[in-house]
């Protein structure tokens, strides 16, 4: 039996240039994908995040090139705060996997200081 699952991952991109932002992505989704075992056809949903000094194009457009063409995807702004690292796309990813999945997050480039505390996201 199948059940819903939630799963987070983030990336830090070098510099705000549109090839950046979609190979980051692409690098992203990639490795969530494998680490968990899914594929676009188990995705319900995608929201991604970026920071505000990333706006040379939409993360969503990566995922659409990789397979994601019919799954809902949402881009947003990341809040803020004051001392946040800069230059990160976050994504939370809602997926059908058996019930005995385990979600493995994924943090790639200095996104990892972001979520230390999981060791298996790294």
């Amino acid at each position: 039996m199948q059940r819903l699952f939630a799963l987070r991952g983030a990336i830090s991109v070098e510099h705000n240039d549109a090839q950046d932002i979609l190979d980051a992505t692409t690098e992203l989704m990639q490795t969530v994908l494998a680490r968990n075992q899914l594929s676009p056809q188990n995705v319900v949903s995608c929201i991604f995040t970026a920071t505000n000094d990333l706006n040379a194009e939409f993360p969503a457009a990566a995922a659409r090139a990789i397979g994601f063409e019919n799954v809902p995807l949402l881009c947003a702004r990341e809040i803020p705060v004051p001392r946040s690292m800069p230059r990160v796309i976050r994504v939370l990813i809602h997926y059908y996997a058996e019930e005995d999945h385990e979600p493995v997050h994924v943090y790639l480039g200095d996104a990892r200081a972001l979520r230390a505390d999981l060791h298996a996201a790294q």
